[in-house]
């Protein structure tokens, strides 16, 4: 057995569609209702008018009042009444004695029989109008006097019927039922066209439907953790989510919906890329403290509607890749010392082999001097583990690429002097990005040299970690002092990793931790990069220990 089947419920289009075709057919009705009462009205005030009127010039007429003083007035007020009908296209014109016997009367069997009507006021020389049934039906009638001298010596009634008077509001209420059948047709052929158009703008969907759409909409929106923005064709925020807000650090949604991206305080080349016509894949940006990945699709229908821009946090994932390419580089290094080593204990063992046993002795004990002199230098200058390891590291990956990295006499910092504010992993970007460019700029110049200093400045109220790197490249020009610190901004070729990144991700690490990071030109040559960091809490760390 076939269960019947619940009908849909009506789209959206569909109720409007419904709603407005009763509305303008309700509107039309009551229209055509009040302009019938209106010119029935007004149709009954004309014929008073038209009646009372006939009615006073009868009885102003001269020749009416010399017909009365005749021995026989009907005789001559009959065919003067009956013309007088017909001329003015009234229903019939009485002439009767003030006392109401009918000297004129469209049916002649009527004369000489009393007035069906009220004359009392005409007989005492007013006029008087009345809608009453008489002989000829209900009809609208206004009576007289005829004056002579001041005195009453007769009356005139002038009437048109009732029927009449709707045959005519019949004939301009047809007319207007025309024109508002041709209006109810009109008004349901556009609103057909409107929620035609509607439907396909709503997909045929009805308003629980929308609703239910809008609830899911919202929902996703504020679940997402990605950030999703959308700009308009003049590129004003028309939504964000919960964490485009926290990704690009800008206040609560009210006070960004509506404004242009270029008021919102964004860095100048994240600005520009939302700005930007042309979409963009996969872009990475930095903020104040963080690293996004940006991408942009242009949403047009014909003309350009706006732009649809999705952004991901990879702060996390840009600082483990930093330490990936850091490990990679130990690793590297490691491998090469190996080789190095496995080179050294051969010609060792041959040394042995050949029975020259003191030489042997002496090779492999200046090897190990040389290699122990390089760690205690770092540890003497840098005890912090840290910066020690990472200093050990880079030298080995220096050597490798040809570049001498030198630890400065003037280095000075102790184990336990940075605060819990300076993380290790905020101290490698620094100093590992900062010495990877001077590797980079070094590699291939005579003599090339990375001189790398540490310290800690505390002449001043506020103390301050130094970290200094100088290196023998070709310097940085003055006109590019501002431009290195930008993400995509590089002198050299583009690699498969892409270029302009690490010093960009060192300034942003700096301005999180309240520092300044300054460019200058070396005085041999090069550059010289320089970064201080506020050590107050290690100060007060001290004064309580």
């Amino acid at each position: 057995m076939r269960l019947p089947t619940v009908p849909r419920p009506r789209s959206l289009a569909g109720q409007l569609f419904a709603m407005q075709a009763v509305l303008i057919a309700v509107l039309v009705a009551g229209y055509a209702l009040f302009t019938y009462v209106s010119d029935r009205h007004q149709a009954e005030a004309a014929a008073g008018r038209q009646a009372a009127a006939v009615a006073r010039s009868v009885a102003d007429a001269p020749s009416v009042r010399t017909a009365i003083h005749t021995p026989d007035p009907s005789k001559e007020l009959q065919p003067y009444a009956l013309q007088v009908m017909r001329d003015t296209e009234v229903d019939f014109i009485t002439i009767m004695t003030p006392g109401g016997i009918r000297w004129t009367h469209p049916d002649k069997n009527e004369i000489g029989r009393h007035y069906l009507g009220h004359i009392e006021a005409a007989q005492h020389g007013h006029t008087y109008s009345e809608t009453y049934k008489g002989t000829l039906g209900l009809s609208v009638r206004t009576v007289t006097p005829v004056l002579d001298n001041g005195r009453v010596i007769g009356l005139v009634s002038a009437g048109i019927k009732v029927e009449a008077i709707s045959q005519r509001v019949q004939e301009q209420v047809t007319a207007l039922l025309g024109v508002a059948a041709g209006a109810l047709t009109l008004g349901a052929i556009g609103t057909y066209v409107i929620n035609a158009r509607l439907r396909r703008h709503t997909h045929n969907m009805n308003a629980a439907e929308l609703s239910r759409m809008h609830d899911y909409h919202q929902a996703a929106l504020h679940a997402v953790r990605e950030g999703l923005l959308m700009l308009d064709g003049q590129f004003r925020v028309a939504l964000i989510n919960d964490g485009g807000r926290e990704l690009l650090g800008v206040g609560p949604e009210g006070e960004v919906v509506g404004r242009s991206v270029a008021e919102l305080g964004l860095p100048a080349p994240l600005t520009g890329a939302l700005l930007a016509s042309e979409p963009r894949v996969d872009e990475v940006h930095l903020t104040a403290d963080r690293v996004l990945v940006l991408n942009t699709s242009p949403v047009s229908g014909g003309e350009r509607r706006g732009t649809v821009v999705t952004l991901r946090d990879v702060t996390e994932l840009q600082a483990l890749m930093g330490e990936l390419d850091s490990e990679r580089g130990f690793t590297q290094a490691l491998r090469s010392q190996a080789h190095e080593a496995a080179n050294r204990l051969h010609t060792v063992v041959s040394l042995i082999e050949l029975g020259r046993a003191s030489e042997a002795v002496d090779f492999a004990t200046a090897e190990l001097e040389l290699a122990q002199a390089l760690t205690d230098q770092v540890v003497a200058a840098v005890s912090e583990p840290v910066l020690a390891a990472l200093l050990l590291g880079k030298t080995a990956q220096a050597n490798e690429r040809g570049v001498e990295l030198v630890v400065s006499d003037e280095s000075r910092l102790d184990d336990g002097l940075l605060p819990e504010s300076l993380s290790a992993r905020d101290l490698v970007t620094i100093l590992g990005n900062l010495i990877d460019n001077a590797v980079d700029a070094a590699q291939g110049t005579v003599r090339a040299r990375v001189t790398v200093t540490a310290y800690a400045d505390d002449a001043d109220d506020d103390a301050e970690l130094v970290m200094r790197v100088a290196d023998t490249g070709a310097g940085v020009d003055p006109a590019h002092a501002e431009l290195v610190f930008q993400r995509g901004f590089s002198t050299k070729p583009a690699g498969p990793g892409g270029r302009g990144l690490g010093l960009a991700l060192v300034r942003q690490a700096v301005t999180r931790l309240e520092g300044t990071l300054t460019v200058t030109e070396a005085p041999e040559g090069g550059a010289v990069f320089e970064v201080r960091l506020p050590l107050r809490a290690s100060l007060a760390g001290g004064e309580a220990r």
